[in-house]
């Protein structure tokens, strides 16, 4: 079991050969990828990897006192543990479809932001905010909009409410990628493999 207030999110990234991958083969593949980031997180942490386990709904369950969250895409794949719960997205930053803004988050949530900043950045930093809530409350994403952003702290940080509870935010920006992580009390010590 973790008892340090430090965790450690772990971003691997995926061999391009796996872009030619059949679809079932290269979601097969990326989910353990993400699990092999998940095994060095919990290394790091100095805490054995339990049997990872998901309820009915594809939640996962903690094992030992050890919450976990793992999150893959085409080009990365994320994972951590920690001894409260926990979610991390990642997401690449491209533009998207503008109907996408008003699904995500309210009009009060945009004017929070500096207008004169990239919108798409702004977008991505939201969503995966967002998600990484949603994944730490176990709720999923049918509570997007209920997930409201409280305040824009920095370029790295931000507050959610959400079920009564702030929820405090950190942003890692690499390879034109965004990783957001409930960071709530602890510290964070993001690795790039």
């Amino acid at each position: 079991m973790i008892r340090s207030g430090k965790i450690y999110p772990v971003i691997l990234s995926v061999p391009a050969e796996v872009a030619d991958f059949k679809p079932r083969d290269r979601v097969t593949f990326l989910s353990r990828h993400a699990r092999k980031a998940l095994e060095v997180s919990a290394q790091k942490s100095g805490t054995s990897l339990g049997e990872l386990k998901k309820d009915q709904n594809g939640v996962p369950l903690p094992f030992d006192g050890t919450y976990w969250s793992i999150t893959h895409k085409t080009e990365y794949v994320a994972g951590v543990v920690s001894y409260q719960p926990i979610g991390i997205d990642i997401e690449k930053i491209q533009p998207c479809s503008r109907g996408l803004f008003n699904k995500t988050a309210a009009e009060p949530e945009w004017a929070l932001a500096d207008q004169a900043k990239d919108d798409f950045t702004l977008f991505y930093r939201y969503w995966t905010s967002k998600e990484a809530v949603l994944k730490a409350s176990t709720t999923g994403i049918k509570d997007l909009l209920r997930c409201r952003i409280h305040q824009i702290i920095d370029d790295h940080h931000l507050e959610i409410n959400y079920l009564d509870k702030r929820w405090c935010i950190q942003h890692h920006y690499f390879n034109d990628h965004i990783a957001s992580i409930v960071q709530n009390d602890v510290r964070i010590e993001w690795t790039i493999i």
